[in-house]
């Protein structure tokens, strides 16, 4: 093994550790104290930017379109209630982890699959990039330095999670753990000191964005338009939806028994995230908290350079007063369970991956798994691809949010009308009442789930179409084609091996085989090609070289009629000192002379010890083979000759020279050494091969 090869490895095992056995994949499963923060952090982290997208955009109508907010809320935690409920009952009737693609692929057809597939993907990708954007702005408005290098707080944070999540799903998961129920409690016993304060203690607790204005775009806002703020606002607080479907496409990560873990994880999520949610919104609205897009330009009254906090910092700020540790631990918290909520992405995405490429919809590179029996390459991927969304949109929170939901309420609107399908062609056939009457109330909530989630996701598109959402269809259209492109790839393959298998009775065998060894010096590659070539009893054998300097040729061609190798030597004309070409042509002059024959070409090789070895040998070969491996009729055969640096060939030859047993004899090993180099030395001067000799 190399030394670069050897660090490669080294740095490897020291990010990820040692590599599992595939038989330990069960020790990896996921109990639901774990589960919870794994497959859930993203729908409960987006609490903390849910509610501030709800007050950003009813800030557009004023201080007076706040009163609303308390509203859209409840709207939002009745439609978390009906997506909750819906898919405990997807985790029940599909626990493979295919999740919604599996429900729609199953149920409404492959193009329907690959369109909840395609969303789903989309919507894994802005995940990540929305989650650490967010944890950026909140860690931001504790400290300024993270404020002014938000995009390099974003690429550092995800690239860390990559490596994290590359080390296991049980690793990650225990890592989690900590910062996600620090942020429960820590949200939870704020919410409950600051109503304690307000209406047991009467403090009249205010935010500092309370003494301000706010400058409404249009103060006259009323009919429609003030229907459609209000909408917008919800389809923004929706937000909080996002992750509930993550936990359907990681059953099989939960341990057994799967889909009643999983359920009650579901529940557990859905019973936190609402008390978070409404909870942050009217604690918002008791204390005067403001938040919009441009403080200096849409808050009245604000000092000059004034750095706007997200909503719950203003609250942590506000409850915490005179106790600094208490905003700093909030703030802290929220930052790190909005960064690490993108692992749920993290563990979604791969999975999802796994399935779509095992249907041959994604590179079959996706459906393995690496060393640590996580999904290694999705992961990757997914990090490459939010990078890119934060590179592109500069980490702003306001414009990659645009963008989301829409991918998620896709796959819920499939999903929930697949259900539907499911239960109704089940129940054609199930004759036992008690199983009947179970199908019959899973319809129904799935039915209002489909209703519902189909009512939202009109909302979203009409409100945020213009705004940006029209770049995240656009992307699911892309990945929709380029999915179809793979699997029509594949399977135009598979059809082409099949047909060329089963008509390979009725193929021409060929009748003669013709061996080409390459040459370039007479030395030990070269003679060990050579003895490899004869092995393999060809009906034809000659060796070729190619004239590229007159002098070397000669050479070449003097000792070769002095040695004791008695293979024809062939000399190619190259005027213009290519060694590619000419031998390219002379194999298809073959092939035209003798159609019928097979020409195996056999390539000499240097297996070296150090990378930059590699640089400096082999080149030749490589050209050589990337062509003639095109050509019909011609088989390529690389022959390995292993130099000193490289230890694999040191091992064999320790192997041969050192006798078994021979320590337990006694025999000393400087001599063991001394007799291993003689015999190599001996081996070079007069290496054990003649020509004559089959």
């Amino acid at each position: 093994m190399s030394t670069m090869s050897k660090v490669s490895v080294a740095t490897k095992r020291l990010l990820l550790g040692r590599p599992f056995r595939s038989d330990r994949l069960g020790h990896t499963l996921l109990p639901k104290r774990i589960a919870l923060p794994v497959f859930a952090s993203d729908a409960m982290s987006s609490v903390a930017y849910a509610p501030q997208e709800i007050f950003l955009v009813l800030s557009v109508a004023g201080i007076s379109a706040y009163a609303f907010a308390p509203w859209v809320a409840v709207a939002v935690a009745i439609v978390m209630i009906v997506v909750v409920a819906s898919y405990r009952q997807n985790v029940h009737a599909y626990p493979s982890g295919g999740g919604d693609y599996e429900v729609a692929n199953a149920n409404l057809g492959p193009n329907a699959g690959l369109t909840v597939a395609s969303a789903l993907l989309v919507d894994y990708m802005l995940t990540v990039s929305v989650s650490v954007a967010a944890a950026a702005e909140n860690i931001g408005s504790a400290v300024p330095f993270v404020h002014d290098h938000k995009v390099l707080f974003c690429v550092g944070g995800i690239a860390l999670l990559a490596a994290v999540n590359l080390r296991g799903i049980k690793e990650s998961g225990t890592l989690l753990a900590i910062p996600t129920y620090a942020f429960i409690v820590g949200v939870l016993v704020m919410l409950i000191w600051g109503a304690v304060q307000i209406f047991l203690l009467g403090d009249p607790l205010e935010a500092e964005t309370s003494q301000y204005g706010v400058i409404a775009e249009d103060p006259d806002m009323m009919g429609i338009a003030i229907v459609f703020l209000v909408a917008r606002s919800f389809s923004s607080g929706c937000a909080a939806l996002t992750g509930v479907e993550a936990i359907s496409n990681g059953v099989p990560a939960f341990q057994k028994p799967k889909s009643r873990n999983a359920a009650t994880t579901l529940l557990m999520l859905g019973s936190i995230s609402i008390a978070l949610l409404l909870g942050i919104v009217l604690l918002a609205r008791e204390i005067g908290a403001k938040y919009v897009l441009d403080p200096a330009k849409d808050l009245d009254g604000v000092p000059d350079a004034y750095q706007q906090k997200s909503i719950l910092a203003q609250i942590a700020e506000t409850v915490f007063h005179g106790f600094p540790p208490g905003f700093y631990f909030i703030a802290v918290v929220t930052a790190l369970i909005l960064l690490l909520a993108a692992n749920t992405a993290f563990n979604g995405f791969p999975v999802l991956g796994s399935v779509l490429a095992q249907d041959r919809y994604l590179p079959r590179q996706l459906h393995t798994r690496g060393d640590r029996l996580a999904f290694s390459n999705g992961i990757v991927f997914l990090a490459l691809a939010a990078i890119t969304f934060i590179v592109a949109f500069g980490a702003e929170l306001s414009s990659l949010i645009q963008l989301y939901i829409v991918g998620v309420f896709v796959s819920f609107t499939l999903s929930q009308t697949g259900m539907v399908k499911h239960w109704t062609r089940h129940l054609k056939t199930e004759t036992d009442p008690d199983a009947r009457s179970r199908m019959r109330r899973s319809r129904v909530i799935n039915a209002i789930g489909m209703v519902m989630t189909g009512s939202v996701l009109v909302v979203v598109l009409i409100t945020k179409f213009t705004a940006g959402a029209w770049m995240a269809i656009l992307a699911m259209i892309a990945l929709f084609v380029l999915m179809k492109m793979i699997n029509r790839h594949y399977t135009a393959i598979e059809q082409e091996l099949e047909f060329e298998e089963a008509d390979l009775g009725d193929e021409v065998l060929p009748s003669r085989s013709h061996a080409v060894v390459l040459v370039s010096t007479l030395h030990l590659p070269t003679r060990r090609a050579l003895r490899y070539a004869r092995a393999t009893r060809p009906d034809e054998l000659e060796a070729i070289t190619v004239n590229v300097d007159d002098r070397d040729t000669r050479i070449l061609v003097s000792e070769w009629e002095e040695s004791d190798v008695s293979v024809p030597l062939k000399v190619l004309a190259s005027p213009y000192r290519e060694i590619t070409r000419p031998i390219i042509s002379y194999i298809r002059r073959l092939r035209r002379e003798s159609p019928r024959d097979v020409i195996t070409v056999f390539i000499p090789e240097y297996v070296v010890g150090h990378w930059w070895e590699q640089i400096l040998h082999n080149q030749s070969a490589f050209r050589l083979k990337t062509r003639l491996l095109f050509e019909p009729g011609v088989m390529v055969t690389s022959v390995p000759w292993q130099l000193n640096s490289s230890e694999s060939r040191a091992r064999r030859a320790e192997q041969k020279y050192y006798a078994p047993g021979s320590a337990r004899r006694g025999l000393r090993a400087e001599a063991q050494a001394e007799a291993m180099r003689q015999q190599m030395s001996k081996d070079r001067k007069n290496p054990p091969m003649n020509g004559d000799d089959r």
